[in-house]
């Protein structure tokens, strides 16, 4: 009874770490990132090497019963014994339960977008930089020439960008969360006699 559970564990931890490798090669490949993506082509290997890992014990096990003569497959039915049958069961619910998450958060998981270019990052990084230091500059200048109304309008363009480009990197459904920072804002005012 105990290689059967193992044999029916490791074909669900295989189908579901087969599964995993298309969900990342597929659109991987479909965006042509598998080669520039390594980080997103090693993750699919891994899984895919789990996968041929987990589905050849299953395998093994089973072929005796189907008439084929394995000695691999009878020692396995030998070896395994509850405990390795028990991380096999464990093993197939966290696999199903990575499942059931991928609905949860299925705009991280979209394809290529959980493997994000590298320079796509640091250029969504260099507009946000950009768009508000460019505008609070422009505050700067403004209020060292006392035009108030001039910095007033650049610090809410410079925010306004902050806040559009920052949602269009967490998504629109993302725009119903209360997104708190884990500690405030370190802001230093500089007095005047430290300026000099």
């Amino acid at each position: 009874m105990v290689w059967q559970i193992s044999a029916v564990a490791n074909a669900v931890i295989a189908a579901a770490y087969l599964l995993i490798t298309l969900a990342i090669v597929v659109p991987l490949a479909r965006s042509n990132q598998l080669r520039s993506n390594p980080l997103g082509a090693a993750t699919a290997a891994i899984f895919f090497t789990c996968a041929v890992h987990h589905g050849s014990h299953a395998v093994h096990m089973v072929l005796p019963s189907l008439g084929v003569t394995d000695p691999r497959g009878l020692a396995f039915r030998q070896a395994w014994d509850w405990p390795l049958a028990m991380w096999d069961v464990i093993g197939a619910i966290v696999a199903a339960y990575y499942w059931s998450l991928r609905r949860s958060y299925s705009s991280l998981m979209q394809g290529a977008k959980l493997f994000d270019d590298l320079r796509q990052r640091e250029q969504q990084a260099l507009e946000l930089n950009d768009s508000v230091l460019q505008g609070l500059v422009v505050a700067k200048m403004a209020l060292d020439l006392d035009q108030t109304d001039r910095a007033q309008a650049a610090l809410t363009t410079a925010i306004d960008s902050a806040s559009r480009i920052i949602t269009d990197l967490l998504g629109s459904e993302h725009q119903s969360l209360k997104l708190l920072r884990s500690a405030p804002a370190a802001v230093h005012h500089e007095r005047p006699e430290d300026a000099s």
